[in-house]
């Protein structure tokens, strides 16, 4: 994705997400329809320390700030939509992506069909209860995620940035204090937050990598005591850590991009590990009709998922050939016995690739192709989650923990229940 569709995307979501703020806070839980995809204007927002993840079946645990004690807040599960979108240092990524303890900005609907749900299904009020020292909305029934994002990414779609004003250095623990903007730098956001930081924070200016014993170095920063920052403009990488001296909420920070080159690299490099991901994994999709032929053939016309590298979209060219294969709300792929996903996928060529003037969803790209093979499977019907791949990708086989036996699996087995969560009532 070029700077000009990176601008186009962070425009197009950020003024989508204002417009829905308040509209949101105050209205009912939403739940999804099955085979559409929702707006971002209908989902409960939180923010939350990542705990646990379970990566081939696209779910987690979030410790929730609901202003209270934040470590009395047990974890809450989250599941992605399979059209939910992840994003970390400003780029697509896979949930394998995060570090433990990454502070997410979550944007989330109740759970489209309750039977089939990967977490625990909690009462639709469950946002509105006070749970002891924890706090209010620790444990929402909105579990069910379109959109998962960090700091970084959260900032730069909104349009926003950090500016530090004050840092302290301590032996028992240093802090920085930052107001959060917008980019024109004429209003702030919240009130100013004060972070914790240590000797681990990585200190990113231009293409170097910096210590805090550099900042002392050059005198950038104090070896101790205060010092006013003067409103520097940065970007931050947040996580969460216990903190000394009976604090109840201070976040941590990891990461601090200085400039603009810096943040460009870490984007960069983000961006490309996540197109090689997706190559080896092919582009999830949802089936809009099937027009049958004869004799197992058929015309498959489907939706590209959102939130991609555009360069990936680019592959998908009329007249080009591709593969698709049945998967599943996961997006775990179907096989059978020792079949992988290349032998189950159905071959044919790209006999239509357009984009959707109309489109209002991040869920959904709104590239529409049609696949024509003379293999039609089971997995190929309305409303259900396909994998494409153009044949000029890779043909690789994914692990066994990331597909699921046809015929083996049941609804029960086809991955650790819900079970494994606390109930949260």
């Amino acid at each position: 994705m070029n700077e000009l569709q990176r601008k186009k995307f962070f425009l197009t979501v950020g003024l989508i997400s204002l417009l829905c703020t308040l509209t949101v806070a105050a209205g009912e839980p939403f739940r999804p329809i099955e085979g559409e995809f929702p707006s971002l204007e209908q989902a409960h927002s939180y923010r939350g320390e990542l705990v646990f993840v379970d990566h081939a079946n696209r779910r987690g645990s979030i410790r929730i700030d609901g202003g209270g004690r934040f470590r009395f807040a047990s974890p809450s599960p989250f599941a992605m939509l399979p059209y939910g979108i992840v994003r970390y240092r400003g780029a697509p990524a896979d949930l394998r992506d995060i570090p433990l303890g990454t502070l997410l900005y979550v944007k989330a609907f109740l759970p489209p069909d309750p039977h089939v749900s990967s977490v625990p299904v909690l009462p639709a009020d469950n946002r509105l209860k006070k749970l002891g020292y924890a706090g209010t909305g620790v444990a929402p029934a909105e579990n069910h995620v379109l959109l998962l994002e960090d700091d970084l990414s959260h900032n730069l779609r909104l349009g926003l940035k950090w500016e530090l004003t004050e840092i302290n250095v301590t032996a028992k623990g240093s802090t920085l204090t930052a107001t959060r903007r917008t980019v024109n730098g004429s209003d702030a956001v919240d009130g100013s937050e004060t972070f914790s930081f240590d000797a681990a924070t990585r200190i990113w200016r231009g293409r170097e990598l910096l210590e805090l014993t550099d900042m002392i170095r050059n005198q950038t920063w104090p070896a101790s005591g205060q010092k006013v920052l003067d409103r520097q403009e940065v970007h931050l990488g947040i996580s969460w850590k216990p903190t000394p001296g009976a604090i109840f909420t201070r976040f941590h920070i990891v990461d601090i991009w200085l400039d603009g080159i810096s943040l460009t690299r870490a984007t960069r490099r983000q961006s490309e590990k996540h197109k090689d991901f997706i190559h080896g994994r092919w582009m999830p999709a949802k089936v809009d009709a099937v027009e049958y032929g004869k004799f197992g053939n058929a015309k498959v016309t489907a939706t590209l998922f959102g939130g991609m590298d555009e360069s990936l979209y680019a592959d998908f060219k009329n007249g080009s050939g591709a593969m698709m294969a049945a998967s599943e709300n996961t997006l775990k792929h179907w096989a059978s016995g020792t079949a992988g996903t290349a032998q189950m996928a159905s071959k044919g060529v790209l006999t239509m690739v357009q984009r959707k003037k109309d489109n209002t969803s991040i869920g959904s790209s709104g590239i529409q192709v049609t696949l024509e093979t003379d293999l039609v499977t089971e997995g190929f019907r309305p409303g259900r989650i396909v994998r494409i791949r153009p044949n000029n990708w890779p043909l690789v086989e994914v692990p066994r923990n990331e597909y699921l036996h046809d015929g083996r699996n049941t609804i029960n087995d086809r991955f650790p229940t819900p079970d494994i969560f606390p109930k949260y009532r």
